[in-house]
């Protein structure tokens, strides 16, 4: 992931994407420069543990080749394969769980899942009808964003009010762990320039509750010989940052890798060292790419 070599093959793909005849709406990239096809992409992300999927959440690319990813990996993964999603959240797990196992239809189901995303039927709920077809596991990783605003308010000193069962749809390593001089995070605050608020570290803080929160159900559902699938925006993985930066200092043997989400603009301003190292594979979408709700 570290060695990134521009090629002719690059140079021309860039070129194509805006003044070529075919319009294409993406293109496929390895962290080494190459174009990558998708066959191999599935290959050699199905080597991994966990797959980590950093989306545009109003791109419909990223949401179509999420459903064809997840196909493939099934075919490859069968019952082993089991999905995470950002989109969803922990207090929720026993309802879609129910739903998953024909409880009772969607109709019936969506409204007891509160906080629901607007873009839910569009680009979430292909994902979640193909587990149920296939009798595979969807755990609801994220934070209840009512914790999370309570985080965002009063710090982790936040959760010293909380109940016992509360504390269940939260991370237990985040006050263990929390770090505010991480990349992910410190960049928060960078972005600030001269003007950081005074509560940034709460800022910092609600954001990493997110992303070890994520980390968290996604470890604690993982089994032997299992297959996550995950799915979240693209800065919630990006650099090995967020959720993967987590697991990584909570279980640091598991085997992971990551795709990523790129605008065409975005990817030909990004330096050479951040191409390498963004993500294993690289989704380079159109500028112009109509967006979901």
């Amino acid at each position: 992931m570290k060695n990134f070599i521009l090629t002719g093959l690059f140079l021309i793909s860039a070129i194509s994407f805006t003044k070529g005849q075919s319009k294409t709406a993406y293109q496929l990239f390895s962290n080494d420069g190459e174009i990558a096809e998708y066959s191999d992409m599935i290959n050699s992300l199905s080597k991994s543990d966990m797959v980590f999927f950093g989306e545009y959440h109003n791109n419909p690319i990223s949401h179509w080749l999420q459903l064809e990813m997840s196909k493939s990996f099934y075919e490859i993964k069968g019952e082993k394969l089991y999905f995470g999603a950002e989109m969803f959240e922990a207090g929720n797990q026993l309802v879609i769980d129910e739903y998953l196992k024909g409880f009772y239809p969607e109709d019936k189901m969506t409204p007891e899942v509160t906080q629901m995303w607007s873009n839910y039927k569009t680009d979430y709920k292909p994902l979640l009808d193909f587990a149920k077809a296939h009798s595979l596991r969807f755990i609801a990783t994220n934070i209840p964003r009512r914790y999370a605003s309570m985080i965002y308010k009063n710090g982790l000193e936040a959760l010293n009010e909380l109940s016992p069962e509360a504390l269940e749809l939260i991370s237990p390593d985040i006050e263990k762990y929390f770090d505010p001089t991480v990349k992910a995070y410190a960049e928060m605050a960078e972005m600030m320039g001269g003007h950081v608020p005074e509560n940034m570290l709460n800022i910092q803080a609600a954001q990493a509750a997110k992303d070890a929160t994520m980390a968290h159900f996604s470890l604690e559902n993982f089994n032997e010989d299992d297959f996550l699938f995950h799915i979240q925006g693209s800065y919630h993985s990006n650099y090995d940052q967020g959720i993967i930066w987590w697991i990584s200092q909570i279980q640091p043997d598991i085997r992971i890798a990551s795709v990523t989400t790129v605008s065409h603009s975005e990817w030909d301003k990004m330096p050479e060292e951040e191409k390498s190292t963004i993500a294993d594979y690289i989704i380079v979408v159109a500028d112009d790419m109509t967006q979901t709700n």
